[in-house]
């Protein structure tokens, strides 16, 4: 078993995690989303809690006194005798309207507390994505700068050769020189930038990432589907989770105003009582039989005047029900905005990623042309170094761009409400193992 184990541990290592293996991780290790969790846990409670109002309690009391009697002038002759008394009362509500409509708000609330929850589960599903993608990024990132060190510095080479050999100027190997000086501190603050990507994602998985997953070059990156803006704007005004969220907030104030006002209601109970009420003593002259007395009815409670009190709170309310209307209109707008937002950085993300791509080509061409013209004589060395950085810049700017990319596209499903798993999966589907000679590690 400990050898499948390490087998499969290996393995893992070897070929680096996935976007799933790390939304695995998250799953079970996150805080935030463990403590919505326990949040919604303690929400579900709130029904038990309600209902307590509506079902039969009972109630016992006790008490046992000692009394001592003496003349009033001398204090002599003294009575002792002692009494004890119980009693026992059931009482079922049959009309409690403000009972009613608190079952009712907790229920909402209920409501809420699952709504929160899929929230979290919905941002714990972008964090774990963002922060994945960004550390992919910076190692892209971190990769071209590599790649164009090393081209610099063999134009390095050539411009020391060319200079002793007297065919070019020192002026050539300055530039090479400048240009390799500035290469290597971008080197120190993308590798500062990769430990703080990894420190981002280490705190999500409560460990450190290894080796990741890396989005194939040949990828093609998912369109909205539907393809309409006005579907996606539809399905989050309506279903977004913020704007539900919103509107059961909007009726949990609706149900707090008709608890206010119940509180003009009358209440009926059924009450039940029994057990010994008199004041027999227990020893002595005074002890006796005792009676047990009983008593079973109905109780009619109507509220009469309370110094303003339910009024004021109904005003409370239903001021603080226009100000949750409010709000939900706000969600509303806000999850319609994000819609539009997302769709088209999705749109927009995808036509970038094609001109990118022709740029990295067209570069590509330009720089071996560069290098050709340098090597005949026709071109100089600033124009080699100056094709090499435009390769590796538009290189950086097409990483970025796929990953922003695909990051619009998981939030444009947040905005609508459907963001979940599986989406994450078709995600993982464009990753590919990285190669193990990767100049970013």
């Amino acid at each position: 078993m400990l050898g499948a184990f390490a087998l499969w541990a290996g393995a893992t290592l070897a070929h680096g995690r996935d976007l799933l293996d790390v939304w695995q991780l998250a799953l079970e290790r996150d805080p935030i989303y463990a403590a919505s969790g326990y949040a919604r846990q303690a929400g579900q409670e709130r029904i038990p809690q309600a209902r307590a109002g509506l079902l039969p309690y009972v109630s016992a009391q006790a008490a046992a006194d000692v009394d001592d009697t003496r003349r009033a002038r001398t204090l002599s002759g003294a009575d002792s005798d002692t009494h004890a008394q119980w009693s026992l009362a059931l009482v079922q509500p049959l009309f409690n309207l403000p009972a009613w409509n608190t079952l009712k708000r907790a229920e909402f609330e209920v409501s809420q507390a699952d709504i929160a929850h899929r929230i979290a589960y919905q941002d714990l599903l972008l964090r774990t994505a963002q922060a994945y993608f960004d550390v992919l990024a910076v190692q892209d990132s971190l990769r071209a700068l590599m790649s164009e060190k090393a081209a610099i510095e063999t134009q390095l080479r050539a411009a020391q050769t060319g200079f002793e050999l007297g065919a070019t100027t020192i002026t050539d190997a300055h530039e090479a020189q400048a240009r390799l000086d500035l290469v290597l501190a971008n080197e120190i603050s993308l590798r500062n930038e990769l430990q703080l990507a990894e420190d981002n994602l280490a705190r999500i998985i409560a460990e450190r990432p290894g080796t990741l997953a890396q989005l194939a070059p040949e990828a093609r990156l998912p369109a909205p589907e539907p393809a309409r803006l006005d579907e996606w704007t539809d399905q989050a005004s309506h279903a977004g989770l913020n704007v539900a969220n919103a509107e059961l907030q909007a009726r949990i104030m609706q149900k707090q105003i008709d608890i206010a006002r119940g509180e003009h209601a009358p209440s009926v109970d059924f009450v039940a009582r029994t057990g010994s009420a008199t004041d027999i003593g227990t020893g002595g002259y005074r002890s006796g039989p005792r009676s047990l007395e009983s008593t079973v009815g109905v109780q009619l409670s109507i509220p009469l005047y309370a110094g303003g009190g339910i009024s004021s709170r109904v005003r409370e309310y239903t001021t603080r029900l226009q100000e949750a209307r409010a709000l939900l209109e706000n969600a509303r707008r806000e999850s319609v905005q994000a819609a539009q937002r997302h769709f088209k950085g999705v749109v927009s993300g995808l036509a970038q990623v094609d001109a990118l791509q022709a740029a990295e080509r067209s570069s590509l061409a330009a720089l071996e042309a560069n290098r050709t013209g340098y090597e005949i004589g026709v071109r100089v060395n600033i124009d080699v170094l100056n094709a090499e950085q435009q390769l590796y810049a538009t290189q950086r700017a097409l990483a970025r761009a796929r990953y922003d990319t695909l990051m619009h596209g998981l939030r444009l499903k947040a905005a609508a409400g459907i963001l979940q798993e599986a989406d994450l999966a078709a995600v993982n589907a464009l990753l590919t193992d990285p190669e193990s000679s990767a100049p970013a590690k």
